[in-house]
Parts: C-alpha cells; structure tokens; sequence
C-alpha cells in the first residue's frame, strides 16, 4: 500500500511525539505549549502588519518597570494571557508588563503550572521594524489545592519545566526546551503552523561576535571593559578581533549566538547596580535554553539558574553565550573585580 511521505514535522506533532520526555505532565503541559503558540501567532499576525495600521507608538501607559508601553506591548500581554487562561493547565501568570500577579478564575486551584513571560522583548525596537520577540518559562506549582501565590513563582530557574521564545523577524521562530535538548521551529505562514526547522539546536562552543550594549562602557565594572578590550585585540590565534553586533533585543542577540556562537553581556553599571534585565521571564529561560544547547549563563560570580529569586521583577547581571566565552569574561571579573569599580558595585562582583 503507498503510503505519502511528507518532511513536515508540526509542533503540534513534535509536542505529542516528544510528550514521553516529561510523563508526569500526562499532556497538560504539552496543552500549555500549545497555548502559546497559538498566541504567537497571532501577535506574529499584529506584528507584521503594524506599521499599515493604528498599533505603532506609545499606549499612554508605564509597565511595572517604569518603561512605556508601545501598543504592540499591551496588545501581545492581553493576546498571551488569554491564552493561556483558555486551558486549564496554567494558574497564574507573571508578566513583565503587570505589576503583580495575574490569577484565573476556576484554574488557580487545579491549574499545575505558572508561567513567566516578556510578552514583547525589545519593544523600543518596534517603530523602527527591527526583529522583536517574546520569551517564556515554565514552573510547576509548589502550592496544592489553592489559589496559586507568589510561592508558585520565586523557584530557581533549575526548577523550570520548560522555557522558550518567539522572535519576530524576517521569519519566525519559536525555540523551546523542557529539558531534554533544544529545538527550533519556523511559522509557515502557507499553512499557519510552526515546523521543525532546527532540530536539537547546539551553541558553537565558541564564537567571534560579543553582543553589549558599548555606549554604556565607561560604566561597566572594570573586569567587562579589559574583556570587551581584549574582544578588540588583533589576535590571530585566538581569533579575535572579534565583531561587534548588538541589536537592541535580547531575544534577537541571543538567537544569533544560539546559532553562530557569540556571548551577550548585560553587566551592572553605576546606574543600574544590581543589573537590569529580569531574572523570572528573561534571564532564567534564556539561561535554561543556553545550556541545554551546550552553553553558559551567569550573573557575573556563579550560574543564573542557582539564584533564589527574591521578588517578582528582580533585576540581574547577564553574561550568556558560547561556553568558552563565557568562561573568559567570568576569569577577567575575578581577577578585576577591586579595581577600579565603583563602591556601590563592588558586593556585585
């Protein structure tokens, strides 16, 4: 009997296929990735014709963070968590642009997970057509049989079931793990699907791109600036000089090194001492899908996913990339981390 064969591979499928990875879920938390893809694609939808209607530009609003919300922001937080209250797996969402957390109605005492998002990564990139994106993180709850708390959400992220993002660019992506190796998926937008596109992702162990945003340099601890000049350095035998490519989006800076090797650094500096990107919904996926794919992240003194989360919105140094470069930076913050840094940096380092 002929039997058509076809290359295709859907998440959808993927996710069944793949659902003995993670049993004790018995399929809910293959419904909860099935839930933010579907809100993917619809913000992919809003994003790709946002400048041909009236979604551009502020909302009038601050998010938690004190930063304004463009519209495309509020529009992708409503879209993400409708979805995921339209299932019963997820309890709760943290969200960078609400202040605190946000409990359903009917699951937050049978849902078994949370959920941490950045709905819309990069937004002051959003007028101006660059490549943005969404990152998420996965928990299972640790409250049973109430509504989900602030407990649900302040693990470590080793405690992470899943985690992932979307990246809106010339095509989209969405790259996720739940622990058993990294794989990559691209819309196409001919039959409205994700399909398997970058199976069992792995990070060059090496690179020759560092991704920091240089403006800020002359604020950077010491030990960050002796790397980024030794990134400068004509050394054959390394291979450096090294390129410099900083786009402005997190999600867009990391999935080039995913793919390419590179390192991003996000360091603290005098005007933000405790780092500023958040740990719950930026540094923690991220971290997980870096060293799931063979890679490192740290916080400047140890691993991203070791930190104890202390509030909701906690902010962090990142250093996330190629394993070898990681390292690099890590040995030129340890040998510097007393000169020349100023004193209200110096317990971080």
């Amino acid at each position: 009997m002929y039997r058509p064969r076809r290359n295709v591979v859907t998440l959808g499928e993927f996710i069944i296929d793949r659902q003995a990875d993670f049993p004790y879920a018995k399929g809910e938390l293959s419904s909860l990735l099935s839930d933010l893809s579907i809100a993917a694609k619809i913000v992919n939808h809003e994003v790709n014709k946002a400048g041909l209607v009236n979604i551009l530009g502020e909302a009038g609003s601050e998010n938690v963070q004190g930063e304004s919300q463009k519209k495309l922001d509020v529009f992708a937080n409503e879209q993400f968590l409708a979805a995921l209250a339209s299932g019963s797996e997820c309890a709760a969402v943290a969200s960078e642009e609400n202040d605190d957390i946000i409990i359903f109605d009917g699951t937050s005492s049978a849902g078994k997970y949370v959920v941490a998002i950045d709905p819309l990564d990069g937004s002051s990139n959003i007028d101006v057509n660059v490549s943005i994106g969404t990152i998420f993180s996965i928990y299972r709850r640790k409250t049973k049989n109430m509504p989900a708390s602030m407990e649900d959400f302040l693990q470590r992220g080793y405690d992470q079931v899943a985690a992932g993002y979307i990246v809106y660019g010339s095509s989209t992506m969405l790259v996720y793990t739940t622990g058993n190796g990294v794989n990559g998926f691209t819309l196409d937008p001919s039959i409205g699907e994700f399909c398997l596109s970058h199976p069992d992702m792995r990070m060059p162990k090496t690179g020759s791109v560092y991704s920091v945003n240089q403006g800020n340099f002359i604020h950077f601890p010491e030990g960050v600036k002796r790397y980024i000049k030794s990134c400068q350095m004509d050394d054959k035998a390394n291979k450096k000089p090294y390129s410099l490519r900083y786009i402005g989006s997190l999600v867009s800076d990391f999935h080039r090194n995913l793919i390419k090797g590179g390192i991003y650094i996000y360091p603290p500096t005098l005007h933000a001492p405790k780092g500023k990107l958040r740990l719950l919904y930026e540094c923690n996926p991220l971290a997980m899908i870096a060293e799931q794919a063979g890679g490192k992240a740290s916080d400047g003194f140890g691993d991203i996913l070791d930190v104890q989360p202390e509030e909701l919105h906690q902010r962090i140094p990142l250093y996330i990339g190629s394993e070898a470069m990681v390292e690099e930076t890590l040995q030129f913050l340890r040998e510097f981390k007393d000169e020349n840094v100023h004193p209200s940096l110096v317990t971080q380092l």
